[in-house]
């Protein structure tokens, strides 16, 4: 019983996988260092019951990452045992090794989509950002592939000092491709540096342009998302990110498991928000433990800090993404990209 209402208040709804950290790329802004393989990586056996567990805890989407996920051999068979218990599967890759034979497997999966990074309009500005050449036309041709498969698309951009500039050429290039475009800052974390992150100014002019595509555009013609990172609370941009911001949501109803088997709220969170590791208690155990992932589910207002001290959204918005504030101030509960703080001050923007 007292599993039952617990369960009910917290449910990981969307489960993250970081299958592997070994990656065939070496991108300037990648927040997880990737590029060699975790030492004791989980087996398929081992990723499988983790999923029989999340399922139990009514998971009802899982997205496999890395690192780059199509590199591991078992990919597959990890992804058919989310499917056949009920659970949407998603991709985040760099689609460099997706395939005539990954694409066969694909459609027998049927993801919910499988997301591809594209990160300039120009393959001299990609193949720069991503460390290695051919990448950006190789990333196009992958795209073509899954639309004649009829598998679900998605072109994820991370935007940086390097491309900001680029995003109407790039909308040019997905636009009526029947993909869907998702747009995100690079945060400080793992490889990528300060210097290329993005000013207030140009965070803000960059959400001015999802904003206004979105009204010039139709959604057949080309789907725009700003993801978490852009918010919050704005008084003139009718919301980027499309859904309504409640908060981070790690250990609400989100859960990532790195590919050594630890846990936590959000695999964007350095390690110091490690809460567990699934070799040595279940991811049920985990979930439920008292203390997992306190920073939101016991959230007080006292939490906040910088800019958001005093703020009337504060107990809702909890400061931002969690993984922003801490990537730029060093801080949780302060992310200084914010619609309303910049709208509030706009002298800040220098």
């Amino acid at each position: 019983m007292l599993f039952i209402m617990f369960s009910k208040k917290y449910e990981p709804r969307f489960g993250l996988y970081e299958l592997t950290l070994r990656c065939n790329m070496n991108c300037i802004h990648c927040g997880s260092s990737a590029g060699q393989k975790r030492k004791k990586e989980l087996t398929t056996e081992e990723w499988n019951k983790v999923t029989k567990q999340l399922a139990d805890l009514n998971c009802k989407e899982i997205t496999l990452l890395g690192g780059e996920p199509f590199i591991r051999k078992d990919w597959y068979e990890i992804s058919k045992e989310i499917k056949d218990l009920g659970i949407k599967v998603t991709y985040m890759s760099n689609g460099f090794l997706i395939g005539e034979k990954v694409i066969k497997k694909l459609r027998k999966i049927e993801p919910k989509t499988v997301s591809v990074s594209i990160d300039g309009a120009t393959k001299e500005t990609h193949d720069k950002i991503r460390q290695l050449k051919n990448s950006f036309d190789r990333c196009l041709e992958v795209i073509s592939n899954l639309k004649k498969a009829g598998i679900n698309t998605t072109v994820i951009t991370s935007i940086n000092k390097l491309n900001f500039k680029e995003l109407p050429g790039l909308r040019s290039l997905l636009i009526n491709k029947d993909i869907v475009w998702q747009l995100q800052i690079a945060i400080p974390l793992g490889r990528f540096k300060k210097d290329l992150l993005l000013s207030l100014e140009e965070y803000y002019a960059a959400a001015i342009f999802i904003a206004s595509s979105r009204q010039k555009y139709s959604q057949k013609e080309l789907p725009i998302i700003g993801t978490h990172c852009f918010g919050y609370y704005s008084k003139i941009l009718r919301n980027p990110m499309v859904f309504p911001w409640n908060g981070c949501q790690a250990g609400i109803s989100t859960i990532g498991i790195q590919s050594n088997g630890d846990v936590k709220g959000c695999l964007s969170l350095p390690i110091e928000f490690i809460e567990g590791n699934i070799r040595k208690n279940t991811v049920i155990e985990i979930w439920q433990k008292p203390g997992f992932c306190s920073y939101n589910r016991n959230f007080k207002k006292s939490y906040l800090n910088n800019n958001c001290i005093g703020c009337k959204y504060g107990k809702k918005c909890r400061g931002g993404c969690l993984g922003v504030s801490i990537g730029i101030t060093g801080r949780k509960n302060g992310d200084p990209y914010c619609f309303k703080l910049i709208e509030e001050n706009p002298s800040i923007l220098g």
